[in-house]
C-alpha cells in the first residue's frame, strides 16, 4: 500500500465539503471551514501578515476574500459566495425557461437533425434520454474525472505557491504522470506544510487504481 492510499484528509472533511486552507508564506496558518480560515486570515493580516493566499481545496484555486469589517460581516461575504458557487441554477432562474427550484435548468443544446430525431423516439422524449446518457457518462468516467480534478487542483495549489521551489517541474511531471514515487522523491525537499498539502491535493490522482 503506497503513501497515497493511506494519506488521510486534514480534519476529516471530505472533497466534496467546502474546505479552504489559508497560507502564510509557505506557513499554513488554518485549514477547514471556510469561515474559519476566512476568520484567521482576516486576523494574521490584522497582525501585519505580508502575504496570505486562501486556496478552495477542492479546485486549488486562490480566493479572493473581501476582509472588511466584523466577524458577522466576513462570515456573511463567505456564506454568500459559497451560496452561489453551489447554486448555478438560481442566476439561471432570471434568465429563461426551466425549474430551477426543482434543479432543472434549460439550457441550450445544438445537435443534428439525426440526433433529434433519435432523442425523440426515446422513452421519455429528448430531455430524458439526454439525462440518461449524461448519467451513464459519468458513471463510466468516475475515476478518470476524479484523477483529473486532482491534478488540476494540486497542480493550481503548487503553481500559486512553489513554482520556485527545486524539483517543481519534475514533481509537475509526476503528477500528471501518476508517478507517486517520483512526486514524492522530487516534493520531499519542500517546507513541510506545502509539501504535505501538496501531496494531499494530489492523493487522487497518485494512489493506485482500485
Amino acid at each position: 500500500m503506497t503513501l497515497y492510499e493511506t494519506l488521510s484528509e486534514p480534519q476529516g472533511q471530505t472533497p466534496a465539503a467546502p474546505r479552504w486552507s489559508a497560507f502564510e508564506g509557505e506557513r499554513r496558518i488554518a485549514s477547514g471551514d471556510p469561515v474559519d480560515v476566512a476568520l484567521a486570515t482576516r486576523d494574521a493580516v490584522a497582525r501585519g501578515a505580508e502575504q496570505v493566499l486562501v486556496f478552495d481545496d477542492r479546485t486549488g484555486r486562490v480566493v479572493d476574500l473581501d476582509l472588511r469589517g466584523g466577524d458577522d460581516d466576513v462570515r456573511g461575504g463567505v456564506l454568500a459566495r459559497l451560496e452561489s458557487a453551489s447554486d448555478p441554477g438560481a442566476a439561471a432562474e432570471h434568465r429563461g425557461p426551466g425549474r430551477p427550484r426543482l434543479g432543472v435548468v434549460a439550457r441550450e443544446v445544438t445537435l443534428l437533425p439525426r440526433h433529434w430525431a433519435w432523442l425523440g423516439a426515446q422513452p421519455g422524449g429528448a430531455s430524458a434520454a439526454l439525462r440518461r446518457l449524461v448519467d451513464q457518462a459519468r458513471k463510466g468516467s468516475e475515476r478518470a474525472d476524479r484523477v483529473r480534478r486532482a491534478q488540476d487542483a494540486a497542480f493550481r495549489f503548487m503553481s500559486a505557491i512553489g513554482g520556485d521551489l527545486p524539483g517543481y517541474e519534475e514533481a509537475i511531471r509526476a503528477l500528471f504522470a501518476g508517478d507517486a514515487e517520483r512526486f514524492d522523491a522530487h516534493t520531499a525537499g519542500w517546507p513541510a506544510d506545502v509539501r504535505d498539502h501538496s501531496r494531499w491535493l494530489a492523493t487522487p490522482a497518485l494512489r493506485s487504481p482500485v
